[in-house]
């Protein structure tokens, strides 16, 4: 009896314990709802002499994406700024009578270098309206030097403060060793010399062909970038480069003033006077009329959604990784009727892929390029591209057949090959953990399985399945480009190139940002002043997906505690092969630091 008296009152404490633990998740949910859909925040009147205040910090991305709950409720969710909304203040605080300045408040931001290329062209757009810029940063990462220094007519430093400009790197990491260690095999099928993307299960440093492109398009995006630092500062670009030898962020400022990395020192009290007197408020006024970038955009009504005209551009976003379904990234089966729906909507006038992906399946890359081509036949409508970070491998794929292909410099395209990995954990199951298998087959065409190595025959199959998907990547690039397919594979071969050089070996017609596709496009329907922007897909949050996906988010993060949160990209690399389709058009993952 006292034993079951212990036992029940130990599984009632359990049952507690339990309903108190949900009780708060409940509480904590419940607050994180209310606190994303406690009514819209209250619209600022945008006073006389104000200041746009654009704060560079938090996390860059094209456009808004819901608010991750999970992220919310263990308070590790990440301030964002929308590419798409910022750009739209800026361009119209230059003509707002009520917007004397831009104050760059760098505080650390994290962005795509095409994402900084996009900021600073409108940034410059804004000067060329005669209204000042200034840049203050306690301490500037690269990122925002690289923004700051290209625009601001005045750069400040806190006088305890740094400056870090160091140049670019990629980091691959290599898994050959640690694969044979655990008993697995990953036995590759591949087209394309460039194809790197299978290089780090396969090898434990860069191949000589891989080190070729990553040099190549390094220097040439650190070129653009170094150029446009330099112009900013009016120095040589020379200059620029012993800046990024010389260790700068662990020089004293005086370094920074005597150098021109920046004009003076001042502590924020003392940036908050000039901007109050840049503003032409009175000299007792000490604090400036500060309004955010993105309440200025709710005032302003702009949000993605500019444009007072008529006639409908439809700006649809496809970023992320390409698959055939899921709830993340570019999903066939999500994109494609998507397609379909705006070929059959009237109200679309025009259409712009907006495009940031390193690829993903090539079965889903071509049921998105073939709704593309519907779009274009159904309708005769122009269909114009705007590539972001990355729109290589499948993500060019789904470009290739746009009427017009716009990329930044730093863009990074190509990548036209295709690739399979098949895992063997044969040795993993017979060596390391003791499991045999046994398999009975009425014949030999089976698909590759993980517990024995695939014969010479399927082999020799499956390199045919791959070669045959490149053979139709070759020909739809060329189709699209209006190219022969020998033109393709001349440049092709998984070869990853930067958005000025694509542009010189015909991949990518015009240079510049989606405002720039916008813009043309809208000159091709002869709407220039009579449009708006509408952008798809409509972004939606359901609270039930999210409390689905918990499980998942729980995994992830306990593999982050184990392994570090800067390996878990790898671990779920690694994981994600067995979910992969067979045939993959995907680029290497590229991490540009």
């Amino acid at each position: 009896m006292k034993r079951f008296f212990i036992s029940f009152l130990g599984a009632l404490a359990g049952v507690w314990v339990s309903v108190l633990l949900f009780g708060v998740l409940v509480i904590m949910f419940i607050a994180v709802m209310a606190a994303s859909s406690a009514g819209s925040p209250e619209i600022p009147d945008i006073k006389k002499n104000s200041v746009l205040h654009i704060k560079l910090t938090g996390e860059v991305v094209d456009r808004q994406t819901p608010r991750d709950i999970m992220a919310e409720i263990y308070g590790e969710s990440t301030e964002q700024i929308a590419l798409n909304t910022l750009v739209g203040a800026i361009e119209n605080a230059a003509d707002d009578d009520d917007i004397k300045g831009i104050f760059l408040d760098c505080k650390g931001m994290s962005a795509g270098l095409a994402q900084l290329q996009a900021i600073v062209k409108a940034l410059q757009g804004f000067g060329e309206s005669g209204k000042w810029i200034m840049a203050y940063g306690d301490s500037y990462t690269q990122g925002d030097y690289i923004i700051a220094s290209s625009v601001a007519d005045s750069l400040f430093v806190n006088p305890a403060g740094s400056i870090d400009i160091h140049g670019l790197s990629a980091t691959t990491m290599y898994f050959k060793n640690l694969l044979e260690k655990a008993g697995v095999e990953v036995q590759v099928v591949k087209v394309g010399t460039f194809k790197s993307a299978v290089e780090p299960f396969i090898l434990n440093d860069m191949s000589e062909a891989n080190r070729l492109q990553t040099n190549t398009f390094l220097q040439n995006i650190w070129g653009c970038l170094r150029e446009e630092v330099a112009d900013g500062r009016r120095v040589d670009s020379v200059q620029v480069n012993q800046w990024a030898d010389g260790y700068t962020y662990t020089k004293e400022t005086g370094f920074y003033i005597d150098s021109r990395m920046a004009d003076a020192t001042l502590y924020r009290h003392q940036m908050d006077s000039l901007l109050a007197r840049a503003s032409g408020l009175d000299e007792d006024e000490d604090m400036p009329e500060l309004v955010s970038y993105d309440k200025y955009a709710a005032a302003r009504n702009i949000n993605g959604k500019s444009g007072k005209g008529k006639r409908q551009i439809a700006v649809l976003y496809a970023l992320g990784d390409i698959t055939e379904n899921g709830s993340g990234g570019i999903a066939s089966e999500r994109l494609v009727p998507q397609i379909l729906d705006l070929a059959d909507n009237e109200d679309v006038e025009a259409l712009v892929l907006r495009v940031n992906s390193g690829g993903g399946s090539a079965y889903a890359s071509e049921q998105i390029w073939e709704a593309l081509e519907q779009f274009k036949s159904r309708t005769g409508k122009p269909f114009y591209v705007s590539m972001g970070d990355y729109a290589a491998s499948g993500g060019y794929y789904i470009s290739c057949g746009a009427d017009k292909i716009y990329a930044e410099p730093v863009t990074l395209t190509g990548s036209i090959g295709i690739f399979g990995l098949i895992p063997n954990a044969q040795k993993l199951l017979n060596d390391k953990i003791g499991i045999n298998t046994a398999t009975v087959s009425t014949n030999k065409g089976a698909f590759p399985n993980l517990y024995s190595p695939m014969s010479e025959s399927m082999k020799g199959a499956m390199q045919s399945m791959v070669e045959n998907g490149y053979e139709l990547f070759v020909k739809r690039c060329a189709d699209g480009r209006g190219v022969s397919t020998d033109s393709i594979k001349a440049i092709a071969e998984g070869r990853v190139w930067d958005g000025r050089k694509a542009m010189e070996i015909g991949l990518v017609d015009c240079m510049g940002g989606l405002d720039a596709a916008i813009r043309d496009i809208a000159v091709a329907i002869d709407a220039e002043d009579n449009y708006y922007i509408k952008e798809y897909p409509k972004v939606k949050t359901k609270w039930w997906e999210e409390m689905v996906d918990l499980s998942k988010t729980m995994e992830m993060k306990i593999a982050a505690r184990i392994i570090g949160e800067e390996n878990l990209r790898f671990y779920t690399l690694t994981k994600s092969i067995r979910e992969m389709s067979p045939v993959q058009a995907r680029m290497d993952y590229v991490e540009i630091n």
